[in-house]
Parts: structure tokens; C-alpha cells; sequence
């Protein structure tokens, strides 16, 4: 799996924030990722050492709308939290410049 496709985006809520003091970092990730591709596209995107990667499956969120029916808020995504090794810290918006 290509390492530029393996995370999504950063996920930035109050509760990411919070985590990020600790070193903690949260990205959704590909559906068939696992905790390798995620600590190798880390590494290899914002240049730096992986500690430990944890990921949960957040389930889809629906709602009934009229008589019965359902509409999708939001589809099944995967989400990864990051922890960097030795207190580092990585700015998620900011990828790593590559060498050609």
C-alpha cells in the first residue's frame, strides 16, 4: 500500500487537542490499513518515530426521517491515534517536504 494513501486527513477535534499535548495524534485512515502501513506512512510523512499505533472503527451514523425511512449521516471510518516516541511533536497539517 502506497504511504500517501494510507491516511486520509487529521482529525482535529477538543479531544485531539487534548491528546496532542501528550504526544498523541489522531488520523482517519483507510479501511484496510493495519498498525504498520499507518507507523510507515508516519515515519515517511512527517518524519518521525512511532511509538505505538491503536485504531478503533467508528460505525455509521443514521437517523430516521419520515415514516421509517433512513438517511446515512455518516458512512464506517477508521481511525488511528498515533503516539510519537520521546515527547516529540508533529504539526499534522504540515507534511514533510520529500527529496528527489
Amino acid at each position: 500500500m502506497k504511504t500517501y494513501s494510507t491516511i486520509i486527513r487529521p482529525i482535529l477535534t477538543e479531544k485531539s487537542s487534548m491528546l496532542q499535548n501528550g504526544g498523541q495524534y489522531s488520523f482517519e485512515v483507510r479501511r484496510d490499513a493495519t498498525k504498520i502501513d499507518i507507523k510507515n506512512a508516519v515515519k515517511e510523512i512527517y518524519g518521525a518515530d512511532v511509538d505505538k499505533v491503536t485504531i478503533s472503527i467508528l460505525p455509521k451514523k443514521t437517523r430516521l426521517v419520515g415514516r421509517g425511512r433512513e438517511i446515512t449521516k455518516r458512512q464506517v471510518t477508521k481511525k488511528a491515534i498515533v503516539t510519537l516516541k520521546a515527547k516529540k511533536t508533529i504539526d499534522p497539517l504540515k507534511v514533510k517536504e520529500t527529496k528527489k
